[in-house]
């Protein structure tokens, strides 16, 4: 009974063979691929090799007759996707701090069955890169889905928020009190994966690490708010202008630097930034960002030859800002 079971999946196995043991280098003759069949209980001649492969080309299987007299064979050639593709698939794999190691080698084993069994072996070299931190959060999959949901869904969410503590553990922040929100849209920077959503009780957009958040619930008897603040909201300009994810007051900016200093101003806010020429080779720009510690902290790894010109407000707590950090290391003596 197993066998004449077998028997009617003898496409379906031989489409098996081809994709997890062929590849352009590694052909199979009719004969092995026969011998295979056997190991699945199903028997074959070398004639319903040919009728069944013919079957997988007509379907749209790109499966090449490799003729030679020191051994040809069969070989699947046309994959889903190529050894580049995948292995551009396994470098963000790895490069996500977001996924967890274990998760990391779980989508990895998965992206290298796309590849032929040998090329499938260039992807697990590729695992072993220099160590990257990852998050500890092995529900941050799941929560990447639930929160999907609930947007797809139109639903808030409630959710406990974390944060580290001195003996390295996440630990819930206000005492574990729920969090409410309406989810609107989720983003990458900076490696990790953030929750844009609406406050409900400050009733304004806020930002969330989505490895910090834990037991999510969709609300599915409300209905999302923030629907007219998130109308004239731009992500795109929201993550470049807020710096490590931090927030604060958004204010306009008007830098001035050197003209060979262009580029890192433009791969951080785009091509749209508002850029005049100025004497000596030196340039001003106006920025939209939000004022925090992360910014300033940022403008001061560009160098002394970067300056805030305006407002005056913004250049002050600059100053301030830098002249706290030298009064710590006077402290210090």
């Amino acid at each position: 009974m197993a066998k004449s079971a077998n028997q009617k999946l003898k496409l379906l196995y031989i489409l098996k063979i081809l994709t997890e043991k062929t590849d352009e280098a590694h052909c199979m003759p009719s004969q092995e691929i026969i011998a295979q069949l056997a190991s699945y209980g199903i028997s074959a001649e070398r004639k319903s090799i040919y009728d069944d492969i013919e079957c997988l080309i007509s379907f749209g299987y790109d499966i090449v007759n490799v003729k030679s007299r020191k051994g040809g064979g069969y070989y699947l050639a046309g994959r889903e996707f190529e050894l580049p593709e995948l292995k551009l698939l396994v470098d963000a794999v790895q490069a996500s701090r977001f996924i967890t190691q274990k998760k990391s080698r779980e989508l990895i084993a998965k992206i290298e069955k796309l590849a032929g069994p040998y090329e499938g072996k260039q992807l697990q070299r590729q695992v072993f890169v220099a160590g990257r931190v990852k998050t500890e959060n092995e529900s941050i999959y799941y929560n990447v889905d639930r929160i999907h949901r609930a947007i797809q869904n139109n639903f808030p969410v409630t959710f406990t928020y974390s944060t580290w503590n001195i003996k390295k553990e996440l630990q819930p922040k206000r005492e574990g009190k729920k969090y409410q929100a309406s989810p609107w849209a989720l983003t990458w920077q900076d490696e990790n994966y953030y929750l844009i959503a609406y406050d409900d009780v400050e009733e304004k957009i806020k930002h969330y690490r989505v490895d910090k958040m834990s037991h999510i619930t969709e609300l599915t008897n409300e209905k999302r708010k923030g629907v007219e603040a998130f109308q004239k909201f731009d992500i795109a300009q929201y993550t470049n202008m807020t710096f490590g994810m931090f927030g604060g007051e958004t204010e306009t900016v008007t830098l001035r630097l050197p003209e060979n200093m262009i580029g890192i101003i433009l791969d951080r806010f785009g091509r749209e930034t508002d850029v005049r020429k100025l004497e000596n080779e030196m340039v001003s720009v106006r920025v939209k960002a939000a004022l925090s510690g992360q910014f300033f902290g940022w403008l001061t790894g560009l160098g002394s030859q970067v300056s805030i010109l305006a407002p005056e407000y913004v250049q002050k707590e600059y100053v301030q800002f830098m002249e706290k950090i030298i009064t710590n290391y006077k402290q210090d003596k």
